[in-house]
């Protein structure tokens, strides 16, 4: 088997940019999806790393047009929780072997993190072909990808961690990228307030980039 590439191509070329989300308001989740597509950033990422997690999901899965994902997937138990919530794709900040196996037992694409090239090849040989670089900045960024592009032609990647609207356009640009993700989309205050205009607005911003 191999990763659910014809499900996961759309989500991820859905927009430059996929919101990293990590959320334990419950009634903030529908708004705030909402935001997010009405904004034109359809794909969302909802972290694990708080209670409300998967209700989270399961609440955004329901509002149209968002393509509602798990991230910090790192065991089996994870995956099989996602997917009860409804998540769409999944994502991991790594790729270890019993992962990578474990998802492709499912239909529900997994986009594992790596962040060097003997991981890239590794997840490759798995039957991946979409990764995230993670975390993306402390690893080498944008440089890192380009020297990728080369050796690793078949592979694509989301770069996650450290990146902002100053140099999304860097990692955009190359051949190997696909999107983006970030959490500068999301700010905590602005969800705290329910200023889920300024979340519209920035999200509209994010939807732009590279256009």
């Amino acid at each position: 088997m191999a990763q659910n590439v014809a499900q996961l191509t759309p989500i991820l070329s859905a927009a430059p940019v996929v919101p990293v989300i990590v959320l334990d308001d419950l009634e903030a989740a529908v708004p705030l999806a909402r935001a997010l597509v009405k904004g034109g950033l359809p794909a969302l990422e909802v972290t694990l790393r708080t209670p409300n997690a998967l209700s989270i999901i399961k609440a955004m899965a329901n509002v149209e047009g968002a393509f509602v994902g798990s991230g910090t997937v790192r065991n089996r138990a994870q995956i099989e929780q996602s997917i009860e919530a409804g998540a769409q794709f999944m994502v991991s900040p790594g790729a270890p072997l019993n992962l990578l196996s474990d998802a492709l037992e499912y239909d529900v694409p997994l986009l594992p993190g790596v962040s060097t090239a003997t991981e890239a090849m590794a997840a490759a040989d798995a039957g991946y072909s979409y990764l995230k670089l993670f975390p993306a900045e402390a690893v080498g960024g944008a440089k890192l990808l380009k020297s990728f592009a080369s050796p690793l032609p078949d592979l694509k990647f989301c770069p996650t961690g450290g990146v902002s609207p100053q140099n999304a356009m860097d990692y955009l640009s190359l051949p190997n990228v696909i999107c983006v993700g970030g959490s500068w989309i999301v700010p905590s205050d602005a969800i705290k307030n329910r200023d889920f205009d300024k979340i519209e607005a920035l999200a509209r911003e994010a939807s732009q980039i590279g256009k």
